[in-house]
Order: C-alpha cells, then structure tokens, then sequence
C-alpha cells in the first residue's frame, strides 16, 4: 500500500516526503533515520517554543513598573567620623514608595519617610542624646523624608535622582546616585548621598564644633522592590 501510495503522488507531479520514501523501502536503518530526524524536529520546536517564552517574559517584565517596596529587607544607614574614628548606625523605622521603569524615567517617583525616634548608634546613651534638642529634637521634629523630582540616566544600570530632604523642618535640595538591578519581578534600589549636618541644624550649640563629630554624614539606602504589572 505505502508503495502504491508514493507512485500515486510522483505520477501526479508532487514530489514525495523523503519520510515517505524511507517508510516505502521496508529496511531498519530508513526506520532508525526517521526516528532520529523526528526526534531532531521536536527538540528544535522545543527550543524555539523555549526562548519565544522566555523573550515574551522579558518584555513583560522590562515593561512593569516596580512600586511595591518591601520594608522588612530594605534599610537606610549612615555613616560619620567622630573624633577622627569611623562610625556608623541605621533607622529601624521608616516607610518608602516607589514607582520605578527603566523605560519610563520621566515618571519616576519616590518618597521615604524616616522616624527619626527609630536612630541607632549602637550605644543607647547616644540614641537618647540625638533624640534631644540640640541634634533630631524628635519631638518637634519626628520625622525626615526624601521626596524625588526627577530621574535621569547614567548608563548601564546607573541613575541619579534629583530631590528634596527635609530634616527638622529644613528642605534642602540633594542629588543622589543610584544602580537599579532586575531579577524578574524583584528589584533592588542600593545608593548614597552626603549631607552636611549643619546645614539642617543638627547638633547645635557645644555640638557644632565639627573637629568633635564631623560635618559630613553619608546616608546610605537599600530598598527590594517588586513589580506590579498591572501599574503602567
């Protein structure tokens, strides 16, 4: 029948399937050929449907915007030099919001909100004399916040954000460098700025002799955040 079947389609003009052929001729090696050239088919299908899959995921998420900031792994540390010896402490509390995509700079927005009350030095007697008048002054003053204006490249996974810090009731214009890396639907925000603390008026009176604890301090953030797909 399969014979037949081959004659009939050359008679007509078509050119028969090299399959066909094989199957017609009976023998085990045309069998064993046709096996390992289906075999070859499928596996190259499976590739192609493969990185269809994985180049659709890609632009997916390329395309999302990352907004859901998780507190639980992010922080804000910061680091000083008291009496010529490095220091360094962190907040415990704070709250942030994020709208971040690579492609959409021009609507790149965040916000952090820091209890000031939340300070560790690793030395309680100085968490309480920050707190006091003439450095937070916490009671007054309870809270800091970096609120952004704007977003801009600097190539690779490299952006600054231009934005105002407040602290103790004083806005100031700061501009921070930052990298933003990309692991599907999670993200992580890591950079740093340096404030002088005088200018916000922190540690005033005995303590704004700067040779004691130094005028610079470097802020330092980490913030992991996740996609939101449906936020475009």
């Amino acid at each position: 029948m399969k014979s037949r079947f081959n004659l009939s389609l050359a008679q007509r003009g078509h050119t028969v399937p090299l399959a066909l052929r094989e199957r017609g001729s009976g023998g085990e090696g045309s069998a064993q050929g046709t096996d390992d050239s289906s075999f070859r088919v499928v596996c190259a299908m499976c590739v192609s449907i493969a990185l269809l899959c994985a180049a659709l995921m890609s632009s997916i998420v390329s395309a999302a915007e990352f907004s859901r900031v998780q507190a639980n792994e992010s922080t804000v540390t910061f680091a000083y030099r008291q009496m010529g010896v490095n220091m360094d402490g962190k907040f415990g509390n704070f709250t942030a919001q994020a709208a971040f995509d690579p492609a959409r700079l021009g609507k790149a927005q965040a916000r952090i909100e820091i209890n000031l009350a939340s300070i560790d030095t690793g030395v309680a007697e100085a968490d309480d004399e920050v707190k006091g008048n003439l450095w937070f002054n916490t009671r007054a003053f309870p809270t800091a916040s970096f609120v952004s204006i704007g977003v801009k490249p600097l190539g690779g996974n490299r952006y600054e954000a231009a934005g105002k810090l407040t602290i103790k009731g004083k806005t100031l214009d700061v501009v921070t460098p930052f990298s933003f890396e990309a692991n599907g639907a999670r993200g992580i925000f890591d950079g740093q700025f340096t404030i002088r603390r005088l200018d916000y008026n922190i540690g005033e009176g005995i303590w704004d002799d700067v040779s004691a604890v130094a005028d610079e301090i470097r802020i330092k953030f980490h913030l992991v955040v996740t996609a939101a797909p449906g936020n475009k």
